[in-house]
């Protein structure tokens, strides 16, 4: 049997409390986000980290040779796992990582990640459009407060309103400890 590929996306020093752009909630997410993944490597499942670098000069955040672009010390990439870099939202975007599922012949992903409401939403809808078998981990995921006009949308607002997009259409949506138990059936 062959094992989906586990993807971490953008879990990065700047998503953290005291980085530049400090999400919410993010240590909770990557505790989540951690625990599935050293459930994956434990049961050989392929794993990719992805991190963002920023191209352009102007950025506030993952800014080039800065502690914040670092991706965050427990989802360094260990012996087999695949390092990935992307500099636009959605992962697959001017990245090999279309090749690299292909050389793992990769039919389903498990993805976990820092920026729900950005490069959580638009790599998982890629995947989707590519024909991928996609499961979201969702409380391994974290946003911010968004505003739209005069609206302050808060976080939780926003975690769970593009959760629900997701889940059924692009994703199964689920938690971490329901997708772990339900790997041992």
């Amino acid at each position: 049997m062959s094992h989906p590929v586990f993807v971490v996306i953008d879990i990065q020093n700047d998503y953290f409390p005291n980085g530049a752009m400090a999400l919410h909630e993010p240590v909770k997410a990557g505790e989540k986000a951690k625990a599935a993944l050293d459930y994956a490597r434990a049961h050989d499942f392929p794993c990719i980290i992805v991190q963002h670098v920023a191209l352009n000069p102007a950025a506030t955040f993952f800014r080039p040779d800065t502690e914040g672009v670092k991706i965050h010390p427990d989802f360094v990439p260990q012996a087999g796992d695949i390092h990935l870099v992307k500099h636009y939202p959605n992962a697959f975007r001017e990245t090999e990582l279309d090749q690299k599922l292909a050389a793992l012949n990769a039919h389903e992903l498990v993805i976990v990640g820092m920026m729900t409401h950005m490069c959580i939403d638009t790599t998982t809808r890629a995947a989707a459009d590519r024909g991928y078998q996609v499961t979201l981990l969702g409380d391994a995921t974290a946003t911010r407060d968004l505003t739209y006009g005069e609206a302050q949308v808060p976080a939780e607002s926003v975690q769970t309103a593009y959760l629900a997009a997701l889940h059924g259409s692009f994703a199964e949506v689920v938690d971490t400890d329901a997708w772990m138990s339900r790997q041992t059936r």
